[in-house]
């Protein structure tokens, strides 16, 4: 990744933004390192509403729910649990 990121910091000069399997951990990593702007935590957010909260206080993160990610109805998106 650090590899293909450098390049593209080299080419392109606006903020670049992680997306994907990213941990905490590696994106304040990345973040730190100046290879990325930013991260997209889409997943996660949908599983944690309260992500940034759980994030600043290193809670733990409720488990994603794929299977209920695009349903449709309120299942997968208003009934995981917040601190």
């Amino acid at each position: 990744i650090c590899i293909c990121l450098n390049q593209t910091g080299a080419r392109f000069h606006g903020p670049i933004i992680g997306a994907g399997a990213y941990t905490p951990e590696k994106a304040e990593d990345l973040i730190e390192k100046g290879l990325i702007d930013a991260v997209a935590f889409g997943r996660d957010y949908i599983a944690n509403p309260d992500l940034v909260a759980r994030l600043q206080c290193k809670a733990k993160l409720n488990p994603q729910r794929p299977e209920s990610f695009y349903g449709g109805g309120a299942e997968g998106y208003t009934d995981y649990p917040t601190l």
